[in-house]
């Protein structure tokens, strides 16, 4: 049966699994809202595209599956740029749909043109960077082609980012619904075939290390081999750090955890790997700048590498590693645990891990600074540790102050680390699960994407968002005091009174500015239910020690 273009794409959103669309109609696409109107899928309409790009993405972080955005021509395709920028590092399966105008009118200059055609932006150009695949199709007759494409990217085990621009006049063009059973929506998965895994000879390295450890990136948790890493682990005793995107794979409370490797993070890590390991199994970690200490040759210097890594590209990238394997991170230690059921390894020592634990606990933060954070955080992991979804733009405070029980829990914005990226995260991520979710980020970053609020609010989507008030970009201060003698500049401003921001918001507003403020405020708030601010005060001029060299 012939369908119109713009009814055959929601019918697409529809197999692929698509609950709820992300974004801000205008003419050029109104076709396809059209379709929605009768469409179980949802659409949700936002405050701004970025918002709309940024939601999809804590979507698709949170459900695993695929998030939408959708947007008009121009500026509505343009305002995607940073979420879809920061699915792209991410490993996001996020589809970007945007409208443009009739092919007819290519080139001569119709209003919010994006085709590249004459004088007019170039669409595609854009964002060539910034997405795995984008197209503006222009013709029906490969529009199967297409999707086919696009969905083979969705789905595989190293997804990205997807644009597909509909001139006007093409969504109003007709095809056969029955184009879609020619498409593969199941998930693709990159296998590991057990004879391309030296399990033996790695092995053989465990077993000669004195103190080997693991390394665990994001790869690992979208592989889901927790289960498999703390079978290694407890079987070997071998200790676990991570990236920051990789909390939780082993419980940080564990003995085995020594928590994030990163210039932001505790000593403990980097201290434990460069002073007494001797090999390192580097689990979907492409060991960039944050994760490496800036690709400190302590590290690695003198130690035997394994790889493990279902995208090729991060395979020796930075380093050359002994054995780099290409293949999925759970199907790699479920091989190996085999392996070592039928080849048992002594536990190694484990009691050294725990003394770094104890001597480097806080190295760069004495307890007697930033206490009021401090207590905030203890009293939040205690609270809402262990269920709720935290989206974390500071990350700083969180790495020191709060343990992650689980991987699958905390969203920490680390891709491209764009401000205003927590609170329309958490609000994507909400309408994929009923647990509660809290956006943490500072004043800065609030007052980027504050107006997101009202979309949980016209949604009925509860949200706590913490707000650290510094009155300042801190860390745009923090490097000025360090590295600019404290010339500051273009970091410091006046913020408005939050309390009637929230009021005029109609959610709950809550001041933590004592300690005493951090331990009651627990008894008031009502994380499930409730659309809630909570504005933690802080001095903005104690800053944290660590450094990034810039």
């Amino acid at each position: 049966m012939d369908i119109k273009v713009s009814s055959f794409i929601v019918r697409y959103l529809e197999r692929l699994g698509v609950e709820h669309v992300f974004g801000i109609p205008g003419a050029h696409i109104l076709p396809v809202f059209d379709a929605l109107y009768d469409s179980p899928v949802h659409s949700v309409l936002t405050k701004h595209e970025q918002g709309a790009s940024f939601m999809a993405g804590g979507y698709a972080r949170q459900s695993g599956k695929v998030g939408v955005c959708i947007a008009t021509a121009g500026p509505g395709a343009t305002n995607l740029v940073t979420g879809l920028a920061n699915a792209y590092m991410d490993h996001l399966p996020v589809l970007a749909i945007t409208g443009e105008t009739p092919t007819y009118s290519f080139g001569k200059g119709a209003l919010q043109e994006s085709s590249g055609e004459g004088a007019c932006i170039d669409q595609s150009d854009i964002f060539r960077g910034i997405t795995r695949y984008n197209t503006i199709v222009q013709r029906t007759d490969y529009l199967l082609n297409v999707l086919r494409t696009a969905t083979g990217i969705l789905t595989s085990k190293n997804p990205g980012p997807v644009l597909l621009s509909f001139p006007y006049n093409i969504l109003k063009e007709t095809v056969d619904e029955g184009l879609l059973d020619q498409i593969h929506f199941e998930n693709g998965r990159l296998t590991t075939a057990e004879d391309t895994i030296p399990a033996g000879e790695i092995l053989s390295f465990v077993r000669s290390a004195a103190r080997p450890v693991i390394l665990a990136g994001h790869g690992s948790v979208l592989s889901g081999a927790g289960d498999e890493i703390a079978q290694f682990c407890e079987r070997t005793g071998t200790p676990v750090a991570t990236s920051l995107k990789a909390r939780g794979i082993l419980p940080e409370s564990s003995d085995l955890s020594l928590g994030v490797l990163g210039i932001t993070s505790k000593e403990v890590a980097f201290r434990y790997i460069s002073e007494k390991a001797d090999l390192v199994i580097v689990a979907g970690a492409s060991f960039g700048e944050r994760t490496s200490y800036n690709w400190n040759n302590k590290l690695l210097e003198g130690k035997k590498i394994v790889q493990i890594d279902s995208d090729e590209a991060q395979l020796n990238k930075v380093f050359t590693a002994d054995f780099a394997i290409h293949g999925d991170v759970k199907r790699f230690f479920a091989i190996m645990n085999r392996a070592l059921a039928g080849e048992p390894i002594g536990r190694k020592e484990t009691d050294s891990a725990s003394e770094f634990k104890v001597r480097y606990h806080n190295h760069d933060i004495k307890d007697n600074e930033f206490i009021l954070v401090s207590r905030f955080l203890s009293n939040l992991n205690r609270r809402a540790g262990g269920e709720a979804l935290i989206f974390d733009d500071n990350i700083i405070y969180m790495q020191r102050f709060f343990s992650i029980a689980g991987s699958g829990s905390y969203f920490p914005n680390s891709g491209i680390s764009s401000l205003g990226h927590a609170i329309p995260a958490a609000i994507g991520a909400r309408f994929a699960s009923g647990r509660p979710v809290i956006a943490l980020l500072g004043d800065g970053g609030f007052q980027m994407c504050c107006m997101e609020i009202m979309t949980a609010v016209n949604y009925g989507i509860p949200l706590t968002v913490v707000m650290l008030n510094n009155s300042s970009l801190g860390l745009v201060r923090k490097n000025q005091f360090y590295n600019y003698n404290g010339r500051f500049i273009a970091s410091e401003f006046v913020n408005p009174d939050y309390r009637k921001l929230a009021g005029s918001f109609g959610i709950e507003y809550f001041r933590v500015g004592t300690e005493t403020e951090a331990d009651g405020v627990f008894d008031k708030v009502d994380f499930r239910d409730k659309t809630n601010l909570i504005e933690l005060i802080l001095n903005k001029n104690e800053f944290p020690t660590y450094s990034s060299g810039r």
